[in-house]
C-alpha cells in the first residue's frame, strides 16, 4: 500500500499520434517541478504517477502549477486481488465525510472478476453501512469515491484542479517585455500556458528607477518560473536612450519612440536566444501608446510576430488573472519602472509616422542600441 499523486493531462489527449511526444515533455516538466522532494515520476496506462515525495502538500502545490497538468488527486495504491481490503480502504477514506457520495469505478483490467457497475454497487453499499452521515447521489455528489482497477487498485476522493494548457517548450519560444506592472506578467503567463518557453527583457533606467524596482521585476519572473520551469531575464540599461529621446525628440512622441527602441532591442535579444516572437502586455486603448495606430508604429520596427494576449481585455479582467497567478501583490509594490520616466503631458494618440522618423533621425540609433545590448545583464530565475 502506497500514497501517491495521480496526475491527469487534458488537451494532450487531442494530439493523436503526437501524444507520446507531449507526454514525455510533460513528465520532464513535472520532474523539474518536484526536484528536491525525493519524488519519482512515471507514466503507465494513460496516467502519470508521482511517488516517494517527502511532503504531500508541497508536491501538490508544485505539480498543479505545471502547464499541461489538468488535475491531480492524492491517491492510495494497493493490490487489487483482495476486494475486501479495497472496500475497507474505501470505508476508511470516507469515514469522516458528511453529505452525498457515489462510487465511480473504472476497470481497465477487463479480466478482473467484478465489472464496474458491480464494484460501484458493492463498495457503495459497504460505505453506507459504515457511515450513516452519507447518502448516495449519483447525479451531483459532494464526494465521488474513485476506484481504478489497473495493474493495481487506485483509490481517491479529491480532485485538485491545475493550470491546464500545454507543456512548456512544445510550441516554440518567445521573449516577453517584462515591466513591473500588472499586465506584462499576465501576458507572459498566458502565452507560456500554450506551451511556449519564455524568457524576458526588462528595461532599467537607473538612477531614475531604483534597484528595488529591478528586484520587483525579478520577483515577478520568479512567480512565472514555477510554471515555466525557469526563466532567463535580460536586464537592459535604458537610461542613455531615454535621456537622448527626451532631449532630442518631440515631447508628445517620446513614449512611442521609447517603445520602438524597446522593441528593437527585445527583437535582437529574442533572435540571439532563438525565439520566434515577442510578447507584450498591451491592450487596446488602455494608455495613449496603446491606441491601434500607436501599436502599429511600434510593430513596424520589428520583423517577427508580436503576441498581445491581453489585447481585448479590460483592466478588471487583467487584475483578476494577476490575482489568480499570484503576481498582483508584487505588481502593486510602489517601485516605478522606466515607462513612468519622462512621461509626456500630452502624448500622441494618433501619431504620424513622419514625425516619429523625424525624431529618430536626431538620434544615433545603432550606437545607442549596441551600448544598451553590451550593458545587458542576464539573470536566471
Amino acid at each position: 500500500m502506497q500514497n501517491l499523486l495521480l496526475v491527469r493531462y487534458g488537451e494532450i489527449f487531442l494530439k493523436g499520434l503526437n501524444r507520446p511526444y507531449f507526454i514525455r515533455a510533460l513528465i520532464r516538466k513535472i520532474r523539474y517541478a518536484v526536484r528536491g522532494l525525493g519524488a519519482e515520476v512515471n507514466v503507465h496506462d494513460g496516467r502519470i504517477f508521482v511517488r516517494g515525495f517527502s511532503d504531500l502538500d508541497e508536491c501538490i502545490g508544485r505539480v498543479t502549477k505545471v502547464f499541461g497538468v489538468y488535475s491531480v488527486s492524492p491517491a492510495l495504491e494497493m493490490p487489487k486481488e483482495d476486494f475486501n481490503a479495497v472496500c475497507d480502504q474505501a470505508i476508511e477514506m470516507t469515514k469522516d465525510l458528511k453529505g452525498s457520495f457515489k462510487v465511480v469505478a473504472r476497470r481497465s483490467d477487463k479480466r478482473y472478476f467484478m465489472n464496474s457497475p458491480a464494484i460501484n454497487e458493492e463498495v457503495g453499499y459497504r460505505i453506507l453501512q459504515a457511515n450513516p452521515n452519507l447518502k448516495v447521489d449519483v447525479h451531483n455528489p459532494d464526494y465521488p469515491v474513485n476506484i481504478e482497477i489497473r495493474d493495481m487498485a487506485y483509490l481517491y476522493v479529491k480532485e485538485i484542479m491545475a493550470v491546464g494548457g500545454m507543456p512548456v517548450g512544445t510550441n516554440g519560444s518567445a521573449t516577453l517585455l517584462l515591466s513591473g506592472g500588472i499586465d506584462s506578467p499576465v501576458a507572459g503567463w498566458m502565452i507560456a500556458k500554450r506551451g511556449v518557453q519564455i524568457n524576458a527583457v526588462h528595461f532599467h533606467s537607473y538612477p531614475y528607477t531604483s534597484d528595488r524596482a529591478k528586484e520587483k521585476v525579478l520577483d515577478l519572473a520568479r512567480k512565472l518560473s514555477f510554471s515555466c520551469c525557469g526563466i532567463k531575464v535580460f536586464v537592459v540599461p535604458f537610461t542613455e536612450i531615454q535621456m537622448a529621446i527626451h532631449e532630442k525628440c518631440p515631447e508628445e512622441y517620446t513614449t512611442l519612440i521609447m517603445r520602438r527602441y524597446m522593441m528593437r532591442i527585445a527583437e535582437r535579444i529574442a533572435r540571439q536566444e532563438g525565439c520566434e516572437a515577442l510578447i507584450t502586455g498591451e491592450s487596446i486603448g488602455q494608455v495613449a501608446s496603446q491606441t491601434m495606430r500607436a501599436l502599429g508604429t511600434t510593430d513596424a520596427v520589428v520583423d517577427m510576430p508580436v503576441f498581445r494576449p491581453l489585447i481585448g481585455f479590460d483592466k478588471s479582467e487583467i487584475i483578476d488573472t494577476a490575482r489568480k497567478i499570484d503576481t498582483l501583490e508584487i505588481s502593486n509594490l510602489p517601485y516605478e519602472d522606466c515607462c513612468t520616466v519622462f512621461t509626456p503631458r500630452h502624448p500622441a494618440t494618433k501619431p504620424k509616422m513622419e514625425k516619429i522618423l523625424e525624431g529618430e533621425a536626431r538620434l544615433e540609433s545603432e550606437e545607442l542600441i549596441q551600448r544598451a545590448l553590451d550593458g545587458a545583464e542576464m539573470i536566471r530565475v
